[in-house]
């Protein structure tokens, strides 16, 4: 079996996830594009003056906000040194050897196997974990959970993924905002021109808060194979986190109910345990860790 270099891995998945944000880019350019023509010069700019200030306020609270926001939403509580040890000595251990700063140390309550971390950057990063995975992992397979997530600080996947949930949302935001204003309007376009760009507006409306999702999964779940690399790069010891996969595959804690699908691709695994998954087959992870 041919064995895959990490780095390798690294590097593939980064140039992977570039053109993958290329797409939502594209789709936001063509979208401002359709509504401007299909609109005259003064509706539109009252339009786009409203939206530009409403994203503009969007993205400094969401950018500079998203590790407390992404806490917040799964009840998470900051970790106590004396109370989980390990998991102060283990993360510790792990920034040592990276050269990362020390994040905040976060405990959600939850028994599944999970963990995930937030932030803009490193030095304002956060790495959670369940109370499942305190209880269920030993030390080493704890350490490989871990230094998966200290890999999406290290790759900026935390940036990455925070600057693409927000470009999601803005694209939801532009497609109310434009279909709203054909109601508010009566479809009112003018000429044949304009009522052409207004049909093709509305396909692109539907249908980008769609493909721009898909894109998102697609993103997320690179990411992951590309943390796992980096695990391996921390830890020199992919046996770790091939077995605290293992045990996520096997074990039977319920679904999460109460967190948001914003902010399940932060989770080390799929918390809904479902299709259309944020995340890669685990047993695809387990294969592609195996070769390293």
């Amino acid at each position: 079996m041919q064995r895959i270099d990490f780095r390798d891995q690294i590097s593939g998945n980064k140039w992977k996830s570039f053109f993958l944000m290329l797409i939502v880019v594209v789709f936001i350019v063509a979208l401002g594009y359709v509504i401007s023509m299909a609109f005259d010069p003064v509706y539109f700019s009252f339009i786009m003056i409203i939206a530009i200030i409403f994203s503009i306020f969007y993205i400094m609270i969401g950018y500079y906000n998203s590790h407390k926001i992404a806490i917040a939403s799964v009840g998470a509580k900051p970790a106590s040194r004396e109370k989980h040890k390990i998991f102060f000595d283990l993360v510790e251990g792990l920034t040592l050897a990276s050269g990362l700063p020390m994040p905040k140390l976060y405990v959600m309550p939850s028994q599944q196997i999970n963990a995930f971390a937030s932030g803009r950057n490193p030095k304002k990063a956060v790495v959670c974990v369940t109370e499942g995975a305190l209880n269920k992992l030993d030390r080493r397979e704890l350490e490989g959970v871990l230094a998966h997530e200290l890999g999406h600080v290290g790759n900026y996947d935390i940036r990455y993924m925070t600057l693409t949930a927000i470009l999601v949302g803005m694209i939801a935001i532009i497609s109310q905002i434009f279909l709203r204003s054909l109601f508010f309007s009566g479809g009112r376009g003018g000429d044949k021109k304009n009522a052409i760009f207004i049909i093709i507006g509305i396909a692109l409306a539907i249908l980008a808060p769609i493909v721009v999702w898909l894109v998102q999964m697609s993103i997320s779940r690179k990411r992951e194979y590309g943390a796992d690399a980096t695990a391996v790069k921390f830890t020199r010891y992919p046996e770790g986190l091939i077995k605290a996969l293992e045990k996520i595959k096997n074990e039977h804690a319920p679904p999460e109910k109460k967190i948001s699908k914003a902010v399940a691709p932060l989770f080390f695994a799929n918390p809904f345990k479902n299709l259309g998954s944020t995340h890669p087959d685990i047993n695809k992870r387990i294969e592609v860790l195996k070769r390293m």
